[in-house]
């Protein structure tokens, strides 16, 4: 089959590898019909190579057709319609039955000192190949996979995969009281959804942030107030405060991470990890890596008093500065993790209906052949040519 693989920083190449197989009695194989490419894709692109090897088959939103099942799985069958959690999770241990999939028991990667597997995410999250592909297998077939009807294109249901659960929870652990206010940092897939969210779930104000033009111009279309951070990026707290009554927002979304602009000595760092020796990088960053946390510190400023942020942007370091003078002092409530995918699902599937509330019949930008993902990838990393949400067709 053909694969989207890993080779080196800012070398992803596709490749023929062999096809996978059942090799558990719960395993099933999925022919992959649409996979998209996530912003924390480009963290391996990008900075993460210590913990990934030449080969290593990317890519976690995927939903395709059941073409085999094992010998165990009765949920599902050949011909069914599935979307694939990023979450590799049981479903039935202390973790999965307390909502809690992203720190599945059964799949902590232990020996890294981490939580639950991920698909097509480096050594950290088990090292499980990806759904960038024309085939994937997905083990635990009678509780991971996501069973959705026939008829209605992909883009009705892939975002279950990630976006939707990821900004779902983003918005969830934001705390946002009913009619309340919200800042959104970064406007890619899970701020601009997560923004339609809170909308949806009956914020009074949700202001989005970002530099990219396309993408501001995007949230607008949808109701939501927007700050150009070319403008304000020395006054943003202030700008925020002048548009919430002189106190900043009830709660603050950063779907920014660790790539966020400013921060450049950390940004040299990140740069440096890249071209060290794997086992050298991966050392250095599990004791001493830094992010670029311009981002978290104006979600720090800009929130009130006694307000809540929430971390759905992605970041990895073990030695960063954080100003705990001022997260005591203003009380703040900071609530971060990976998204757990299956505790959002009943919530979320009700609003895939034709009304389809949320947009994502038209939430992708870039629908793509997997072939030419090399070139997505670059595109995306460079915000060009509006590109937001991008979709694969193996």
């Amino acid at each position: 089959m053909k694969a989207l693989t890993w080779h080196g920083r800012r070398d992803v190449r596709i490749e023929t590898v062999p096809d996978p197989e059942l090799r558990d009695a719960d395993d099933i194989i999925v022919r992959i019909t649409s996979t998209g490419l996530c912003g924390s894709d480009l963290h391996l692109y990008e900075v993460l190579g210590p913990f990934l090897e030449p080969g290593d088959i990317l890519g976690h939103e995927p939903m395709g057709i059941v073409e085999e099942v094992g010998s165990a799985v009765t949920s599902v069958r050949p011909g069914d319609r599935v979307v694939v959690p990023f979450n590799v999770s049981c479903g039935t241990c202390f973790m999965c039955e307390g909502g809690l999939h992203s720190q599945c028991e059964t799949t902590q990667v232990r020996d890294m000192g981490m939580g639950g597997s991920l698909f097509g995410y480096t050594k950290l999250y088990g090292q499980i190949p990806g759904g960038q592909a024309e085939y994937l297998r997905v083990p635990f077939g009678n509780t991971l996979p996501i069973s959705v009807p026939q008829g209605p294109p992909d883009d009705r249901f892939v975002f279950l995969s990630d976006v939707l659960p990821t900004a779902w929870q983003g918005v969830e652990y934001a705390a946002i009281p009913q009619g309340g206010s919200v800042v959104v940092l970064g406007l890619g897939p899970i701020g601009d959804m997560a923004a339609r969210i809170a909308l949806h779930r009956g914020a009074r104000q949700v202001i989005g942030v970002d530099r990219v033009p396309e993408r501001l111009a995007r949230a607008r279309s949808r109701g939501v107030d927007t700050i150009d951070l070319h403008d304000h990026d020395d006054d943003l707290g202030d700008a925020i405060r002048d548009r919430t009554e002189g106190r900043g927002p009830d709660s603050v979304i950063d779907a920014v991470g660790m790539e966020a602009h400013g921060s450049p000595v950390a940004k040299i760092a990140h740069q440096l990890v890249g071209l060290l020796p794997s086992s050298v990088g991966q050392k250095l960053m599990q004791t001493g890596g830094l992010d670029r946390l311009h981002a978290l510190y104006q979600a720090i400023d800009i929130v009130r008093r006694g307000g809540t942020i929430s971390l759905s942007g992605v970041y990895g370091g073990m030695a960063d500065p954080l100003p705990m003078l001022t997260l005591f002092d203003k009380q703040i409530q900071l609530r971060m993790g990976q998204a757990n995918v299956h505790r959002w699902v009943d919530d979320l599937l009700p609003l895939l209906g034709d009304d389809d509330p949320l947009g994502v019949d038209s939430f992708a930008t870039h629908h793509v052949p997997l072939d030419t993902a090399p070139a997505a990838y670059a595109k995306f990393q460079k915000k060009e040519d509006g590109a937001v949400k991008v979709l694969f067709r193996p």
